[in-house]
């Protein structure tokens, strides 16, 4: 599965991916598909034939979006870039970026046992049998489990009563791969500094979907942005998103430098939404860091998004669910109307489940980190960046001890070189980036 080599598994969701971002793809075409994806033949054509045609597809008339994939079409297109704002002092830096760490792995932590599930009702109604809604501690595991319900396989080192250390997971190993990467190769890092390092300290079977295309792509000698983009439908997936962090702790108070310093890394596996949701979120981890409410860092957050572009309109409909009066459910039911279809690893969809829990979590922290992963999609991601920006707000004794206590100053990861390595050790090494962090803007690349 999401093999580059495996063009009818990726036909069907190339496909998907094509008809979300407004290309127009005939009912024919369609169909045939549907077929050759089903394992059906088309009379005179291959699955490589249906791809290349699907490839060839241009956008439809009166699409409303303008989505470009360069960064100077980017910035064009979101010109109202937030401006920056000067660094706390070194201690209140300090904490803050211990406290994003924490809060990172915390959040992530706590939606591995439910990752995959990819529905609000399912987990809700676990959580109700396990007497564990709200969630306000990590999820407990039921013995035996109830009929219909399966965790995800990383459980045993992620439920309640058996966290010891931080478990492996691949958000954190970005984390922790970006934080190589910037002391390695410094902010004028390229996307193929990036590719490198993936080669050389991420195994190929820790990567997945958007990732592990363009892994494979690189092996096959492609270089970026083509990595990208050759048979990758889940070029807008949250793959990009979730490995953002670590630039905005390195740019406290420059949401806009923040996101030009996380493209380099989004183009080599994303395009447009995809790579916005990185921007965005470096960004609005970054405005955290001098921030004092969700909302205030949100507003910033949102200016380096194309001003037309989807992602846009989704996080200008949850701050106006907010604005209106309208409760958390109310505003994911929206959310669940309007991107019917969207992967529960989209980018869009886990942007506004973000984006909610920072706004209704209203200041708490196991509110905030519960309605992200309560939302139910990319459980683990969602958790995870609440948790961070949550942590950057706040600092570290806005986080109770029984999130933070059970994870043993411990990090456990697959990334070459990192294992065992202790959370606070890791903050250091970000707090020395920060502290080094030019005042304005990063050139752009």
């Amino acid at each position: 599965m999401h093999e580059v080599s495996n063009l009818r598994g990726l036909l069907g969701d190339e496909l998907v991916q094509r008809q979300q971002s407004g290309y127009a793809v005939g009912d024919d075409l369609a169909e045939q598909i549907a077929d050759a994806v089903a394992g059906g033949t088309v009379p005179g054509r291959d699955v490589a034939d249906l791809y290349q045609q699907l490839e060839g597809t241009g956008l439809r008339a009166g699409w409303d979006y303008e989505e470009p994939s360069a960064l100077p079409d980017i910035l064009a297109a979101a010109p109202d870039a937030p401006p920056a704002r000067p660094a706390p002092g070194e201690d209140e830096l300090a904490d803050r970026i211990l406290g994003a760490w924490l809060g990172r792995c915390a959040g992530c932590n706590l939606g591995k046992p439910v990752e995959g599930w990819g529905s609000r009702v399912k987990l809700r109604e676990y959580l109700d049998q396990a007497g564990a809604f709200p969630l306000d501690d990590y999820v407990p595991a039921l013995d035996p489990m109830p009929d219909g319900f399966r965790f995800h396989p990383s459980w045993p080192d992620a439920v309640r009563g058996r966290v010891t250390g931080m478990a492996r997971d691949d958000d954190l190993d970005y984390t922790m791969l970006g934080l190589r990467i910037l002391e390695t190769y410094g902010r004028g890092y390229t996307s193929a500094d990036v590719g490198s390092e993936w080669l050389r300290g991420m195994p190929y079977h820790t990567v997945y979907t958007a990732e592990r295309i363009a892994y494979g792509n690189l092996v096959l000698g492609l270089a970026p942005p083509l990595t990208a983009r050759h048979h990758n439908p889940y070029r807008e997936w949250i793959g990009a998103m979730i490995r953002a962090d670590i630039y905005g702790y390195a740019s406290p108070g420059d949401p806009a430098g923040a996101a030009r310093l996380a493209y380099q890394d989004a183009a080599l596996s994303h395009t447009a939404n995809g790579i916005y949701g990185e921007m965005w979120a470096a960004a609005l981890i970054a405005a955290a860091l001098t921030s004092s409410t969700g909302r205030e860092a949100l507003d910033q957050a949102i200016l380096v998004v194309p001003a037309r572009s989807r992602l846009r309109a989704s996080l200008q409909a949850t701050t106006a669910a907010r604005d209106a009066g309208q409760s958390w459910e109310q505003a994911m039911e929206s959310m669940e109307q309007r991107l019917d279809g969207y992967s529960w690893v989209h980018t869009i969809n886990n942007a506004e489940v973000v984006a909610a829990a920072l706004l209704w979590g209203e200041g708490n922290f196991d509110r905030t980190i519960g309605l992200a992963v309560e939302a139910g999609l990319d459980t683990d991601c969602d958790g995870a960046t609440a948790g961070s920006v949550f942590g950057a707000l706040h600092g570290t004794t806005s986080i109770p001890g029984h999130w933070t206590d059970p994870l043993q100053d411990t990090m456990h990861s697959a990334l070459l070189g990192f294992d065992g390595d202790s959370i606070t050790s890791l903050a250091r090494r970000t707090t020395a980036l920060a502290a080094a962090a030019p005042a304005g803007p990063h050139p752009e690349k």
